[in-house]
């Protein structure tokens, strides 16, 4: 059996965190998760993920300086960024920086878990 991908979920959502992670688990993925963007970046200090489903809007920290951090330490890292604010600007600025793709909050769970799929399998 092929390992489990690696995932952290980012989000200053609690509730959100919860269901993302609760099913993620049950496609099968091992997942991390980290309430705000410097706990993300001190989890990601010390672990290597395949996958990184990221909040752009969060206190302290936001997405956008976890993304870059990520890419520097580990430029291998996928990264689909999530955003209540889908506008055209933060969509060119996450994959300026760097994601895989842009995921718009309340996001279809169907179409979150296609996407997660096809950014880390390359298709």
């Amino acid at each position: 059996m092929p390992a489990k991908n690696k995932i952290l979920v980012v989000d200053d959502e609690e509730a959100l965190r919860t269901v993302l992670a609760a099913e993620l688990e049950g496609e099968g993925y091992q997942v991390t998760t980290a309430a705000d963007g410097q706990d993300a970046i001190n989890i990601v200090g010390s672990a290597v993920f395949d996958l990184i489903l990221l909040d752009i809007k969060m206190p302290n920290v936001d997405g956008f300086e976890v993304l870059k951090f990520v890419k520097e330490r580990h430029p291998a890292t996928k990264i689909i960024m999530l955003t209540g604010f889908a506008d055209l600007k933060n969509a060119i600025e996450s994959k300026k920086l760097g994601a895989e793709d842009f995921v718009s909050k309340p996001y279809d769970l169907v179409d979150l878990l296609t996407t997660v799929e096809r950014v880390l399998t390359g298709v």
